[in-house]
């Protein structure tokens, strides 16, 4: 599968190097603060396995991203079916970088090139976007992205206890 490309990242398949640094985000109780617990090593090295396991099956999944004018790996992005069991189905974009790649742009640009794909390549009719109710952040990427939230749609996500991750917002966008 080719990488895509945007004007200052590669989204690309994930390599033995990408595994220490995604461990490390994945250790951060900042980066995972919507997410739940913290991962370790391998718990992180399974998930990156993963992802490259549905891109290279599927074409699409979540892409590691790095850098271009550097090859710094910092984090993912891409698309990925919903899980069963939630109030919906289809296709949701998802992203998650590197406390260090915060605030440059890097995720709204990553997202766009996400949805290009999804609309362009698979011809999807509809991505959806999900996050904690108290995550203002990635909330703020998917309206700069086009995304729309109809307040009528936010839900509890079955799959956490009670407490504030529990509580989650959809946004939708159409090509």
């Amino acid at each position: 599968m080719p990488d895509l490309l945007t004007d200052r990242l590669t989204l690309r398949s994930w390599r033995e190097p990408d595994i220490q640094p995604w461990a490390e985000m994945n250790a951060d109780p900042e980066v995972r603060e919507y997410l739940g617990d913290l991962l370790t090593r391998e718990e992180s090295a399974a998930s990156a396995a993963h992802f490259q396991a549905q891109l290279d099956e599927r074409g699409f999944g979540f892409w590691a991203v790095e850098v271009r004018g550097t090859g710094e790996f910092i984090g993912f992005t891409g698309l990925d079916e919903v899980d069963e069991g939630m109030p919906f189905t289809g296709v949701e974009i998802g992203w998650r970088l590197a406390r260090s790649a915060w605030g440059r742009g890097y995720a709204t640009e990553a997202a766009l090139a996400s949805l290009a794909f999804g609309f362009e390549a698979l011809a999807l009719p509809e991505i959806l976007a999900v996050t904690t109710v108290t995550n203002l952040r990635s909330q703020a990427v998917m309206r700069r992205i086009g995304m729309t939230r109809d307040p009528a749609e936010d839900f509890d996500d079955p799959t956490e206890p009670e407490g504030p991750l529990r509580r989650n917002v959809l946004y939708r966008i159409r090509p």
